[in-house]
């Protein structure tokens, strides 16, 4: 059996720093979690799917029906009058992983898509939707977020191996 012994005091203090992050990954997670709400809420301003894909256009009726409601010219897509899905996407991290999402209904038809009447008709029997919405994927990680995700996590190990204080 061969034994090794670590007689350097920065070396013990920087295993011992990293034995007690690794146990938490808490603090990584968070910081991918912030960096993935920002990256999901760019993806509004481009107009993109995280494979780069360009979100179908809003349809003409659409974008009519928000001026006739007196909106103005909402002509992104997956952007409405208040803004909401851009703006309420959030991280839920744990002790086990981190996760992004939104609470609201229409986040998973947006993401996903939804054939007219998907949802049954209205009590004035409209149907629900109205027209059928394309799926525009927001949510998920590109191959520049994945290149950054793993950034986050060596830095953070870096940290943990030399002992220093939370990144």
């Amino acid at each position: 059996m061969i034994a090794v012994k670590f007689n350097n005091e920065a070396m013990l203090a920087g295993l011992r720093g990293l034995r007690s992050r690794l146990g938490d990954m808490t603090p990584v997670y968070r910081d991918i979690g912030e960096y993935m709400v920002k990256a999901t809420r760019d993806r509004f301003l481009t107009g993109t799917a995280p494979d780069g894909k360009a979100w179908a256009p809003k349809k003409q009726s659409t974008i009519d029906r928000y001026q006739a409601q007196g909106d103005g010219l909402l002509t992104s897509p997956l952007i409405g009058p208040s803004r909401r899905l851009g703006r309420e996407i959030f991280p839920i991290v744990a002790r086990s992983g981190v996760q992004i999402g939104s609470a609201l209904i229409q986040a998973a038809v947006m993401q996903f898509g939804a054939a007219k009447g998907a949802f049954g008709t209205s009590t004035r029997g409209q149907s629900i939707p109205w027209g059928t919405i394309p799926a525009r994927p927001y949510l998920g990680i590109s191959a520049t977020d994945e290149a950054n995700i793993l950034d986050i996590v060596a830095e953070w190990l870096e940290g943990a191996v030399d002992g220093g204080g939370e990144i």
